[in-house]
């Protein structure tokens, strides 16, 4: 049995345009969350770092009022999920795994898979492994880790502040994530499922496991599963923010190239957290192009 913290139901009540009820599920022992609404074609958006699916708030709303069935699950160590307290239990094959697992139990078909931060190399990875479930793609602000991407001096700086933290300041690191500051109440609901330092595993393992060398574990994965978008025919929207100081415009650029598309969008005045600054922009671009049908 693996030792987890599960979050008190009261710390995540009452949250900021937030009224979604939780369903869950069980995955290696482990009680999972996610957020199910509305009815039509399932989209299924995946969050990254240090985030949950309060993440996608905003986006929810003009997409699953399109007619769309918006599922947005909690990682395990994330949200209303439970958080195993050994940091060596998260791995990219784990990650993986668990979102596999949902689209099973669920039962999904003409999947619109929506990524953003390490929700990509998740997603996409399902995307590829699961081509008679997932149809179209959606990408935010994310990429695919091959252990030979270059990693912007930010991030750099930022593993390493990750590597030395043990009670990671999961607010804080959102906000600054933010071209703008979301407030006080908001910040404090993405600190909220986290009650103490051992529930943070999860959160600080994502950078430790994000391979920067060929050799490292998720490097060979990540390598295939670009191999495979290079040539998959299936729709893609890709979505920057101009402002993103982790993950800049210019690579998002490249990474469009890279899996054979383009940059459809430019987010305007939003960084890393473009949920945060733009989200329901977002949500209206993503239903209009399910809309048009891609």
């Amino acid at each position: 049995m693996t030792d987890a913290v599960r979050t008190p139901d009261e710390l995540l009540q009452g949250l900021p345009e937030f009224p979604f009820e939780p369903s869950y599920r069980e995955f290696e022992g482990l009680r999972l969350a996610h957020v199910d609404e509305g009815a039509g074609s399932p989209v299924m958006f995946l969050h990254g770092e240090p985030t949950w699916s309060f993440l996608w708030r905003k986006v929810l709303g003009p997409v699953r009022e399109a007619g769309y069935r918006c599922i947005a699950p909690d990682l395990p160590g994330f949200g209303r999920s439970d958080k195993p307290i050994d940091i060596e239990w998260y791995t990219y094959d784990r990650h993986t795994a668990s979102i596999e697992a949902l689209l099973d139990e669920l039962a999904l078909d003409d999947v619109t898979l929506v990524v953003h931060d390490w929700g990509g190399p998740i997603g996409l990875r399902v995307a590829v492994a699961r081509p008679e479930q997932v149809s179209r793609m959606v990408i935010l602000d994310s990429g695919i880790f091959t252990g030979t991407q270059r990693m912007a001096d930010t991030w750099l700086q930022f593993r390493e502040f990750v590597r030395r933290s043990e009670d990671l300041p999961v607010g804080f690191l959102v906000r600054g994530g933010c071209r703008h500051d979301p407030g006080d109440e908001v910040i404090a609901a993405y600190d909220a499922p986290f009650p103490n330092e051992a529930s943070k595993a999860g959160a600080r393992a994502f950078p430790l496991i994000l391979p920067t060398s060929p050799e490292m574990p998720g490097a060979s994965e990540g390598v295939q599963t670009l191999r495979a978008l290079r040539s998959d025919t299936r729709p893609k929207l890709i979505m920057w923010a101009d402002s993103d100081p982790v993950l800049p415009l210019e690579t998002g650029r490249r990474f469009a190239a890279a899996v054979g598309s383009e940059l459809h969008h430019v987010i305007a005045d939003a960084g890393h957290f473009l949920q945060e600054d733009a989200g329901e922009h977002i949500g209206r671009l993503i239903a209009e192009w399910l809309r048009a049908g891609p």
